[in-house]
This record gives C-alpha cells, sequence and structure tokens, in this order.
C-alpha cells in the first residue's frame, strides 16, 4: 500500500519574522513508523519547496497513491481541503485522511466534505499505521482508536508513553535542504525531546493534543538523535521543538552532560518559559551549545497574563531577561497583543516593555483564538469572533476586537510594534556586532513583510 503524505501550501506564518522554515516533525514521525511497518511512503513538503496546487496535483497522479494523508493546524485548513478535493479528484479511489490540530478538535465540521474519508485525532504515530493496515486488509475500521469518519467515532488512543520507542522522524523523505532560519539556507535540524504540558495557558492546544503529562525522552536517545542529525544530515544549527524545553530541571542538566561527556560542539536553542530558567542551569545550557532562548513574554500587563493563565509574573520575565544578557545567550521574546482585555493603552505599554527588555529578536503576535484551547471556547460563547475564514488564524491577522481597538486599529499597532522594534538605530547597532549581516537581511525582510 502506498501513502502519500502531505504538508499543504503555507504563505503566512509568525515565524517568517524570523525566517524560520522548518521540517514538518509531526508527519515525518508518522511517516517513519509507517515504513518500519512495511508501508511505502513519500512526502510532499509544499511551504518548503514553494509547491502550489497544480504541482502538487501531477504528483498526486504521478504517485496514485491508495492514503493521502493531509496535516493541518488552524491557518492551513483551507489550503488542506484543497489539496484533498484535488487528491480525491485526481485518484477517486484513494482514501483521503486529515490529521493535526485543527481536525482534531473541529472533525464533525470537515466531515461533512464529502471528499474526507477519515479524521485522525491526537498523536497519529500508531493511529495511521493502525488505519492503513485495516485498509489493506480489509478490516474494520470501527475497532481502530484515535479516528472519525461519518459512520463513526471511536475513543482517543492513549497517547505514547515510551517516547524513545519511536523511530526518528523520516527525514530522508524531506526537501532537507531547503529548510533554513534567520533566512539562510542554514542546513538546521529540529527534534523534540519530549511531548506534553502541564500547564494550561489559555491561548495553547497543547496539552488537550497531547496531555497534560510531561513525557520524557531520554538524555541518551536527544543526544544520540542530535549527534545523528550532524553527521547524517550535515545540520550545523539545531532546535528543539518542544512547547516547553525546561521543565525538568534534571533532566535538561543530563542532557547538557552527556553533550559534554561526548565532546559534541555544535550549537542549538530551544523554547523555555521565563520561571524555568536559573542563572546556574542557564550557565549548564550555554557550556553545552546553547546560544538562544524563544520565550514567552506575552504581555506586560499582569492581569492580562493572568487571564492567559500563565503563572508567571512581570518582575521574573525582566530577571530572566537581564539574565540572558548577563550571560550572552541570545533571546526570542514571543508577545500577544489584542487580548479581549488590552486597549491601545496597554498594547503600547507591551511594545515599550518588550523593547526595554533587550531581546535579539521579537514577535508580536495578533490573539488568536485557536480550536482546543480555553481561549477559543470562551471567545466563541462571547461572540468575540469577528470572521468564519480559518485561514486569517495566522497570528498575523486580527480575528478579534479589543475594548478599544477595532480590527484595524490592531494590525496597525502589530506594524507599528515590529517598526517600533526592528527600526532602531541603537537595536541594529547592537545586533548588528552579534550576528553581522544575517541582522540586516533578517530585519529588511520583517520590515517588509509586515
Amino acid at each position: 500500500m502506498k501513502v502519500l503524505m502531505i504538508n499543504p501550501p503555507y504563505s503566512s506564518s509568525k515565524y517568517k519574522f524570523i525566517g524560520l522554515v522548518a521540517p514538518p516533525l509531526g508527519i515525518a514521525y508518522i511517516a517513519a513508523v509507517l515504513e518500519t511497518g512495511g508501508v511505502e511512503v513519500k512526502i510532499i513538503d509544499a511551504p518548503a519547496v514553494g509547491m502550489d496546487y497544480e504541482t502538487i496535483q501531477r504528483e498526486v497522479a504521478g504517485y496514485s497513491p491508495d492514503v493521502v494523508a493531509i496535516t493541518s493546524v488552524t491557518p492551513t485548513l483551507e489550503s488542506a481541503l484543497q489539496v484533498a478535493r484535488m487528491s480525491k479528484e485526481t485518484c477517486p479511489s484513494a482514501f483521503i485522511v486529515l490529521g493535526g490540530y485543527h481536525p482534531t478538535f473541529t472533525y464533525p465540521e470537515l466531515l461533512k466534505y464529502d471528499f474526507i474519508d477519515l479524521i485522525v485525532r491526537g498523536e497519529g504515530e500508531y493511529t495511521m499505521l493502525e488505519v492503513v493496515q485495516t485498509l489493506e486488509n480489509g478490516g474494520d475500521l470501527s475497532k481502530v482508536k484515535g479516528i472519525a469518519t461519518r459512520e463513526f467515532t471511536t475513543p482517543l488512543r492513549p497517547v505514547i508513553d515510551d517516547l524513545d520507542s519511536l523511530p526518528y522522524p523520516a527525514r530522508h523523505l524531506l526537501p532537507m535542504e531547503d529548510y533554513k532560519i534567520m533566512n539562510m539556507k542554514l542546513p538546521i535540524g529540529t527534534l523534540i525531546s519530549g511531548r506534553g504540558c502541564p500547564y494550561q495557558c489559555s491561548f495553547c492546544a497543547s496539552s488537550a493534543m497531547h496531555g497534560n503529562k510531561l513525557r520524557l525522552r531520554s538524555s541518551t536517545g536527544v543526544v544520540d538523535e542530535m549527534e545523528h542529525l550532524v553527521n547524517d544530515h550535515d545540520a550545523e544549527m539545531l532546535a528543539f521543538m518542544d512547547d516547553t524545553f525546561c521543565l525538568n530541571k534534571k533532566r535538561i542538566e543530563d542532557i547538557c552532560n552527556e553533550i559534554k561527556e561526548r565532546k559534541f560542539e555544535n550549537y542549538w536553542g530551544c523554547t523555555a518559559r521565563v520561571d524555568t530558567i536559573s542563572e546556574e542551569l542557564l550557565t549548564k545550557m550555554k557550556d553545552a551549545g546553547c546560544i538562544t532562548l524563544f520565550l514567552g513574554v506575552e504581555s506586560a500587563d499582569q492581569q492580562n497574563l493572568n487571564e492567559l493563565n500563565k503563572n508567571i509574573t512581570i518582575s521574573k520575565i525582566k530577571r530572566t531577561f537581564e539574565l540572558t544578557r548577563k550571560l550572552g545567550v541570545r533571546t526570542i521574546a514571543s508577545v500577544v497583543l489584542g487580548m479581549p482585555g488590552d486597549t491601545r493603552k496597554s498594547i503600547e505599554n507591551t511594545i515599550n516593555f518588550v523593547k526595554k527588555l533587550e531581546p535579539n529578536y521579537a514577535i508580536f503576535s495578533l490573539a488568536t483564538p485557536y480550536p482546543g484551547t480555553d481561549f477559543y471556547m470562551k471567545s466563541r460563547d462571547e461572540r468575540l469572533i469577528k470572521t468564519t475564514d480559518w485561514s486569517k488564524f495566522n497570528l498575523l491577522t486580527p480575528v478579534i476586537e479589543t475594548v478599544d481597538c477595532s480590527l484595524d486599529e490592531l494590525r496597525k499597532l502589530q506594524k507599528r510594534a515590529f517598526k517600533e522594534f526592528y527600526a532602531r538605530p541603537m537595536y541594529l547597532l547592537r545586533q548588528t556586532w552579534m550576528d553581522g549581516p544575517i541582522l540586516f537581511k533578517t530585519a529588511l525582510a520583517i520590515l517588509k513583510d509586515i
């Protein structure tokens, strides 16, 4: 049986502001599990190679798959549906599957489309393998956990407890040469060290997708994969894509110790909560090659932080950025503008606050209620959402209004935030000293795109 997995075209992402195009680890993990089960698999990563719908259609026709599996997050839904419709028209006998965050939480509305045969809900590795094996053997799909069709919905499959048992993502099926960061085609390797999150931030669907229990890979397994990325895929920069990497201090220390013992010297970056970073831990991480932290700042308004259920304080944010500057670790500050309680004044305060933190880079997202989050449920129930066009749920297009800001005003404030942060002469001088010409290329791309 032949399976074609597709990451659909996507032109808008908050990560474009730091010039990041990263491998789709989700479908790469599924592909790897399928291959271990003897299934023939091909991956099309349309955003990485700039593939349009016409080319995708030709690829589908040429491969003639038995199963087409398409991943989707909320802003790529319309694109995923177009690929699904086109795939069914091109190969009428193909079985069309959708999976990912958005289909997991909105499967009833998606099954109204007659060109979609099945939705995979939750973590998809072993669900997808069982679906393919059941189709191949003519078995009963209603016995497969974690799926939905027009006829039935089965119970969710338990999450994968032993992440070390998973094979490495099928990177040999991906266009590894096309992934980049900072608008450079710098060979980048991405990986995860764990899944799940015990925190319940109102705007994040991670715990709903992967559970609120933190599941961790072994430190040796993590460093083994880091070496694999460097040795087998020529990665020059590594990035941990965990929702938050630094929750378990002991495990991070073990990873750092393992890196040092092996004399592994590649640079890497990760995500972190500001309340998980201490001077002792960050010193150890830096000594093991960590050069960048992606930190959730979100807002300068403590009430907003409380509403987001972040469980962090303004003072803790300040202390963490002071610490990163002291130790010389780069930071990317992630900010949310336009929460329902925001005002023009509070947004302006947040913009000024971020400048004073002096991160190396900043991403100013607009508050976006995604299905699967408490924020979405509340926004929907209170009728705050102003559009039904899922493609606009991209963190760059306003979809809810605030107390005194219209959608148009929010977009203007977001543009202002980017311009005020990146067009500062002192910032450009300081960051050029650290990153050289890369900074100018990145800053110019940001100012052009907004």
